[in-house]
C-alpha cells in the first residue's frame, strides 16, 4: 500500500508542475506587466521600468517562473506587493478556517446525501423533503443561499450569529455556532449533486440478484439498504468527492466573503482586487496540491469501501 501511495504522489508531480506553469504564464503573460497593473493608469513609463527592475519583472518569463518555483519549493512564495508581508505568514493563519469549512461542508454533504437517500423508514415524508432541499441546493447560487440563511436564522429568528469567526479559544459552543450557517451554505450544492449520483447508483444496485437474495433471506429493508446496497453504491460518490475540490474552493471563497470568515477565500479576493500576484499564485499552488492529495485519498477510500478493488 505504501509503495502505491508513493507512486501516486510521484505521478502527481508532473501535473502540479504543468498546472503551475499554465497558472504562472496565464497571470504574467496574459495580464501584461504586473508593475503597470500595480501602479495604475497614471503611471509613467519610467516609474514602470523602475518597478520592473526592482521586482525582476524585466527578466524573461521562464526565468521568472523557475526562480519563483525554486523558492516556492522551499516554502518561500515571496512578499505581498501591497503589504510587503511574507506570503507564507499571510497564508498560514488563514489556512485552518478554510480547511475546516471545506472539510465540514464536504462531510455534511456526503453524510446527509447518503444517509437520507438510504433510509427506508418514512420514505414518503423524507424523500420529498430531500428532493426540495436538493432542488434548492443545485439551483440557488451560493451567495444568495448564504444571505437567505443569514436573514432567516440570524435576523428573523435571532438564534445564530450573522457572520464572523469564533476561534476555538472562544469556546466550542461559540465556534460551532459560527460554523453552522457557512457549513450549510457550502454543503447545499454538494448535498444535491452527491445525492443525485448516489440515488441513481442506489436504484441500479437494488435491482441486482444478490440484493434480491438478501431480501429473500428475511433481512429487513434497513439492513438490506445499509449493509448491502450502500457499500456497493457509494463508489461514484467517492469519485465525485475527489474531483470536486477545485469547485469547492470557489464555493468556499464566496461563502467566506458572505460570512466575513478570515480564510483563504477573503485573502484571495483581496489579492485579486489589488493585483497581488504572489498571494494569488501561492493560493493557486496550494489548491493544486490539495486536489492531487484529495484524488489520492479518494483512491484509498475506494479500497476502504470495497476491499475487492486493488489500486495497483
Amino acid at each position: 500500500m505504501l509503495s502505491v501511495i508513493v507512486r501516486r504522489l510521484l505521478l502527481g508531480i508532473p501535473n502540479v508542475i504543468l498546472i503551475s506553469v499554465l497558472l504562472f504564464f496565464a497571470i504574467f503573460g496574459a495580464l501584461g506587466s504586473p508593475a503597470a497593473l500595480m501602479l495604475g493608469l497614471d503611471a509613467t513609463p519610467e516609474r514602470i521600468a523602475e518597478l520592473e527592475r526592482q521586482f525582476g519583472f524585466d527578466r524573461p518569463l521562464h526565468v521568472q517562473y523557475l526562480d519563483w518555483m525554486w523558492k516556492a519549493l522551499q516554502g518561500d512564495f515571496g512578499r505581498s506587493y501591497t503589504t510587503s508581508q511574507r506570503v507564507t505568514d499571510a497564508l498560514l493563519p488563514r489556512l485552518m478556517p478554510s480547511i475546516e469549512l471545506a472539510l465540514l461542508g464536504m462531510l455534511v454533504a456526503t453524510t446527509c446525501s447518503v444517509f437520507f437517500s438510504s433510509i427506508t423508514v418514512g420514505k414518503r415524508i423524507v424523500r420529498p423533503l430531500v428532493n426540495v432541499a436538493s432542488l434548492i441546493g443545485i439551483t440557488v447560487p451560493n451567495f444568495m443561499l448564504g444571505i437567505s440563511l443569514m436573514y432567516v436564522f440570524s435576523v428573523m429568528l435571532g438564534i445564530l450569529p450573522t457572520s464572523g469567526w469564533a476561534p476555538w479559544s472562544a469556546g466550542i459552543g461559540q465556534h460551532l455556532l459560527h460554523l453552522i450557517l457557512p457549513v450549510l451554505t457550502v454543503a447545499a450544492y454538494y448535498f444535491a449533486s452527491f445525492g443525485l449520483v448516489y440515488r441513481a447508483e442506489y436504484r441500479a444496485t437494488s435491482r441486482r440478484l444478490y440484493i434480491q437474495v438478501a431480501r429473500a433471506k428475511g433481512l429487513s429493508e434497513s439492513q438490506v439498504s445499509f449493509r448491502h446496497i450502500l457499500p456497493n453504491s457509494i463508489l461514484p460518490v467517492i469519485t465525485q468527492v475527489g474531483s470536486s475540490l477545485g469547485q469547492l474552493a470557489a464555493g468556499s471563497l464566496v461563502t467566506e466573503t458572505v460570512f466575513s470568515i478570515p480564510g483563504i477565500g477573503t485573502l484571495f479576493t483581496n489579492a485579486l482586487l489589488s493585483r497581488d500576484f504572489p498571494v494569488f499564485l501561492a493560493i493557486g499552488m496550494i489548491t493544486i496540491v490539495c486536489v492531487v492529495i484529495m484524488n489520492l485519498l479518494a483512491d484509498l477510500l475506494y479500497v476502504v469501501a470495497n476491499p475487492q478493488i486493488r489500486l495497483d
